[in-house]
């Protein structure tokens, strides 16, 4: 069905696979376009509760396609900056939890697909970076702006301006991606861990990663509000009672996400 990407699905887990190996998995339109179907799907199936995306154990993707880009025009590049910007914020609201597993470079356009997926782990051989400065360009699927919101602004602008890329354990330092990996253990690592979020309780999962998402972007005092709104509106979930039920009992609770 897709020719840029692979989707597939193991138990209640849903992996995209970059694969345009001859281009090192760079991005073009039709990557973007088949990503978008690809979410839309998974947001769609009941029986999917965890995602991961990854580009291999080799290569994660080496950025924008640039014998595409350097053939726009002033206003096509807006628009593909925006058609980007469309796909990367339906992964990052996806009511999914999303995992990046990144095995070997991470560059430019997909480190911002990185950016974007909840949670990041990394193989200890990779390399993260935004070069597009060395092209006379900014990252401009997201980068000026995820960046520098999970990991400081300082660091945010070290990458940014110098457009060199940072080894796996720097990253770790500076919490751009939660774990590494010894080589070649990215994908099952990020199975085990999507395995154990696909177990929690769908809906209060959904509700907390909307929370910080949505939170990130509100005063205090009004992300606190909607906190409260959250935390009530799972007491009328089954799974809420089935949890507190079961802590009382001292057995493992049986959600069925609803």
């Amino acid at each position: 069905m897709y020719e840029t990407i692979l989707l597939e699905q193991k138990e209640a887990i849903g992996i995209i696979t970059l694969n345009r190996p001859k281009k090192l998995n760079a991005l073009n339109r039709k990557v973007v376009a088949e990503m978008g179907a690809a979410i839309k799907e998974l947001r769609d199936s009941t029986g999917i509760k965890a995602v991961i995306i990854t580009g291999g154990e080799k290569v994660f993707g080496a950025g924008a396609d640039i014998d595409e880009i350097s053939q726009l025009s002033v206003f096509d590049s807006y628009l593909y900056s925006k058609d980007i910007h469309h796909l990367f914020l339906e992964i990052e609201n996806l009511p999914k939890p999303v995992i990046a597993a990144i095995g070997g470079i991470a560059l430019g356009g997909c480190l911002e697909l990185a950016l974007s997926c909840d949670v990041r782990l990394a193989s200890e051989k990779a390399k993260l970076g935004v070069p597009e400065i060395n092209l006379g360009l900014l990252p401009g699927a997201g980068g000026t702006q995820r960046l520098p919101r999970l990991v400081n602004p300082s660091w945010a602008k070290w990458m940014l301006f110098s457009g060199q890329p940072i080894n796996a354990n720097e990253a770790y330092q500076i919490g751009l991606v939660q774990k590494v990996v010894p080589e070649g253990e990215v994908l099952n690592e990020a199975l085990k861990i999507a395995a154990e979020f696909a177990s929690k309780p769908a809906i209060a999962l959904a509700t907390i990663k909307d929370l910080v998402n949505t939170g990130m972007g509100l005063e205090l005092p009004s992300a606190l509000k909607y906190e409260s709104r959250g935390f009530g509106m799972l007491f009328s979930t089954e799974d809420m009672h089935e949890g507190t039920k079961a802590f009382m009992e001292k057995r493992k609770p049986q959600f069925r996400n609803r």
